[in-house]
Parts: C-alpha cells; structure tokens; sequence
C-alpha cells in the first residue's frame, strides 16, 4: 500500500466511516515524503524516519512522534498541538 492510500483510509477513518483505517506507521521510511497538508490527526509515527520531509501544514495533532526522526523536516504551519 502506498502512502497516499494511506492517508485516504486515515481520513475515511477520521470520518468514521467504515473502511477507514487509522495510519500505522511505526519505524516508516518517509524521508522527503510531501505530506504537506496532510492530515494526520492521530496518527502513529513513531521512530518514522522523517528526515526533509515537507510537513507544511500538516495536522499532526495527537500523533505518536516518539523517537520520529525530524531533522531537516519543514514543519512551517504544522499544527502539533497534543502530538508526542
């Protein structure tokens, strides 16, 4: 599964809708993934490599970012509010 089919089951889930599925993504390699606007409300991102990857704008509120490595990642605009 790619990540844009990911993130489509995330914001089905996040709809409540049936097929939706939360984002898992432990220990992913996202390094310099365009996530920018993508709303990850919640999402599991722990020890995700993340390294120049383009948040901008992104909600990332409530997510698991523990151990996630951000070095270099734009996060300009994210909303972070309650992520770990």
């Amino acid at each position: 599964m790619n990540i844009l089919d990911i993130l489509n089951k995330h914001a089905a889930w996040l709809r409540g809708e049936p097929e939706g599925v939360k984002a898992d993504l432990p220990g992913a390699n996202l390094s310099k993934a365009n996530l920018s606007g993508a709303h990850l409300f919640g999402a599991d991102l722990s020890e995700a490599n993340l390294t120049g990857a383009h948040l901008t704008g992104a909600d990332l509120s409530k997510a698991d970012l523990s151990e996630a490595n951000l070095s270099w990642a734009d996060l300009s605009g994210a909303n972070l509010f309650g992520a770990n």
